[in-house]
């Protein structure tokens, strides 16, 4: 387990730039292994050192590039593939180590429908065009699957959302409940847009998670 101060969603990009010696061990044993990993938000405490508190809903995160350096350190690129939950924190040794099991969207009795999702896209790049307009971001539009299951993560990795919203947006059921939250926090992010603030812990990208800490330590700050 990877616990992180930024929140990784389905279908984003993570970048880590790895120093600690226990995250060095685990990146060796993850690509001997299936080169995955689970990611959950630190909800207090700091990414160095442990004795952090984590929530018990994440990501799991696949390695896609890794490359080491002759100091120990790694540079890694996973991306996030599908929730997570934790049933059982282990001993830390020698890094975060849970049981999990996958958490699959239940059958909804009223999923979002196709309007309801163009409704949601269109808030969401909207939203953007604010970001854009205020110098903030990049200058793309962003795009999102056509299925909202993994669509409505995709709007809130690429909207102006601090971290514990993202975790929110995380932990919500369904494709429907997440685009009812999502289009009351983008309502919220627009109106701040438009007083000229933006939301803390907003990197100003799209389509990905915040980047990693280049100044050491690990992880990826907010």
């Amino acid at each position: 387990m990877f616990p992180l101060g930024s929140v990784l969603l389905p279908g984003s990009v993570l970048p880590l730039n790895i120093f600690e010696p226990r995250y060095r061990q685990l990146a060796t044993d993850c690509l001997a292994g299936t080169a995955e990993f689970g990611v959950v938000l630190i909800a207090r405490g700091s990414e160095v050192g442990g004795g952090e508190v984590r929530t018990d809903v994440g990501t799991l995160a696949r390695i896609v590039a890794a490359q080491p350096f002759e100091d120990g350190r790694w540079e890694l690129v996973a991306v996030g593939t599908r929730r997570i939950r934790v049933t059982r924190w282990l001993d830390d040794d020698p890094y975060p180590r849970a049981e999990v099991e996958d958490w699959d969207d239940p059958i909804e009795a009223a999923p979002l429908d196709g309007a309801g999702w163009t409704h949601l896209q269109a808030t969401a790049r909207r939203v953007a065009a604010l970001v854009i307009e205020a110098g903030a971001g990049a200058e793309l539009l962003p795009r999102f699957a056509d299925d909202p299951r993994l669509g409505t993560f995709e709007v809130a990795a690429a909207s102006p959302l601090g971290a514990l919203d993202r975790q929110r947006v995380l932990s919500t059921e369904g494709s429907a409940a997440r685009a009812a939250l999502l289009e009351d926090l983008l309502r919220d992010a627009a109106e701040l847009l438009e007083a000229g603030f933006h939301a803390p812990g907003f990197d100003g990208g799209f389509g990905g998670d915040e980047g990693d800490d280049p100044s050491g330590g690990r992880g990826d700050l907010p």
